[in-house]
């Protein structure tokens, strides 16, 4: 994912419903259920995991069974200690006592409840970058110390590729044209990180660093999913049976769910915002504007697409009377800057979304030379009486603004590529007096059209009308 490009907004869910899934979490109802255990004769070890001797009991308390359970208990013990669940009171003794945090869980708001979970997060995407435990002791060297190079395991890196891999998951699934609740085919996902961008077919030795990434992301995503960030099914185990092994079973090569699907969950989408806000990159989410001005509400829904756009200006607009809401939003419009068409376009879709009681707003604006032309059109569409004629100049001027607030939202699209052309086709004489429009973005939008439009002829005349009107602006 890039730093430097915006995210789109995401919709979060009410933190009062994050919070009872925060606690409906596996791990971190485990890592509560044994703070409460933990008592004057549990002992932690140096590093503040529980005692050896210690896990089976905590496991049994966990309800636990079978080889894995004291690493289970061990690791939601690990969570307790590192949310604040438990607090070591002596390191010498190794004695501990119930943390601060425990009682937020249950007398706190659900932003508190959501903070510890924040907090369980973390220490499980921290678990989640390290490779085999196994491997790791086989890798210690005679003085305690891990030996990265035998593991062939760089922590940083890892740590980086895991963040890309969910930073990817979370722009995927808040993109309005992005799979949305469905879930991600774990090959996609790890393409996402591995292969260039503009690559076509992928070599050999790019799949096989595919299907390597799917296996780390296969253990990865086991490790996130009891925190309740994803929802995932795992890879089939038959994909990974040695190729002399008979499968158990008839498989279908052609069924993608075989291959892993993750899902990024509601709490998931809070946690990971809250991890991209943590490291300085702009994650908005839908609602943040709603207290704010009309200037804040255009131009921050400017980079929205169109849903997202409109849910936020819903938002906006009802916790307003409709007229001042309507005469702020014409009022923000206004300006000659390069964002104002777009202000325009965003100011004439929420509009779009008043009702009759705003029409006193857009009589008042019928003679302004910027807004004069968007306040006929809603009047017009809501069949007003005594909706003055625009003038040529003022329609000419309209069609440039509308295509550059199109340019801006859009760049060079289908649709716009579609209007441009339906704009040539109706009007014979369009490029003839488009360049004489007086408009800051006329030589801009006459030379997209002359990129745009498929008709060499036409394209040529779109070229020649934007040098005039660049000549006439002095450039």
């Amino acid at each position: 994912m890039s730093d430097s490009s915006p995210l789109p907004p995401v919709r979060l869910h009410p933190e009062a419903e994050l919070a009872r899934a925060a606690l409906s979490t596996p791990l971190l109802s485990r890592a509560v259920r044994l703070a409460r255990w933990a008592g004057p004769a549990t002992r932690v070890d140096a590093g503040g995991g529980l005692v050896e001797e210690q896990l089976p009991d905590a496991a049994g308390t966990l309800g636990l069974s079978g080889d894995d359970a004291p690493a289970y208990a061990a690791e939601a013990w690990r969570v307790a200690v590192d949310a604040g669940l438990v607090e070591i009171t002596d390191e010498e003794a190794g004695t501990v006592t119930a943390g601060e945090e425990l009682a937020l869980l249950t007398g706190g708001s659900p932003h508190d409840v959501l903070t510890v979970w924040l907090s369980a997060l973390e220490t499980v995407v921290a678990d989640a970058s390290v490779p085999d435990l196994d491997g790791l002791m086989d890798a210690m060297d005679e003085g305690d110390e891990i030996d990265f190079a035998s593991l062939d395991w760089d922590p940083e890196a890892e740590a980086e590729f895991l963040d890309g891999v969910l930073g990817n998951l979370y722009l995927l699934t808040v993109s309005e044209d992005g799979p949305g609740q469905a879930p991600v085919p774990l090959p996609a996902l790890a393409a996402s990180m591995i292969v260039p961008s503009g690559m076509g077919e992928p070599t050999n030795d790019v799949l096989e660093q595919v299907s390597d990434a799917m296996m780390r992301l296969d253990d990865q995503f086991r490790t996130l999913e009891p925190i309740g960030v994803v929802e995932y099914r795992p890879v089939d185990e038959d994909l990974m049976a040695d190729a002399d092994e008979e499968p158990a079973a008839p498989v279908d090569d052609t069924d993608v769910s075989r291959y892993g699907l993750v899902r990024l969950t509601p709490l998931g989408a809070y946690g990971l915002r809250a991890r991209l806000l943590e490291a300085g990159i702009d994650a908005p989410a839908v609602g943040e504007l709603a207290d704010k001005g009309a200037d804040a509400l255009l131009d921050g829904t400017a980079r929205f697409g169109q849903s997202a756009a409109r849910a936020e200006t819903e938002q906006w607009l009802g916790r307003r009377e409709p007229l001042a809401a309507a005469r702020d939003l014409l009022a923000a419009a206004r300006g000659a800057d390069a964002g104002a068409p777009l202000r325009r376009l965003r100011c004439q879709q929420a509009l779009s979304l008043v009702g009759a009681e705003a029409e006193p707003a857009l009589r008042e604006v019928l003679d302004d030379p910027e807004l004069g032309g968007l306040a006929r059109v809603w009047l017009s569409e809501r069949g007003a009486a005594g909706v003055p004629a625009p003038s040529q100049d003022l329609v000419f001027w309209l069609t440039i603004d509308t295509v550059a607030a199109q340019l801006a939202a859009e760049g060079n699209s289908d649709e716009l590529q579609a209007l441009v052309e339906g704009l040539a086709e109706q009007h014979g004489g369009f490029f003839a007096a488009a360049w004489r429009v007086e408009h800051p973005a006329t030589a801009d939008v006459l030379e997209a059209m002359g990129r745009l439009h498929p008709d060499k002829k036409v394209a040529k005349e779109a070229r020649k009308a934007a040098f005039k009107a660049r000549s006439q602006q002095g450039g």
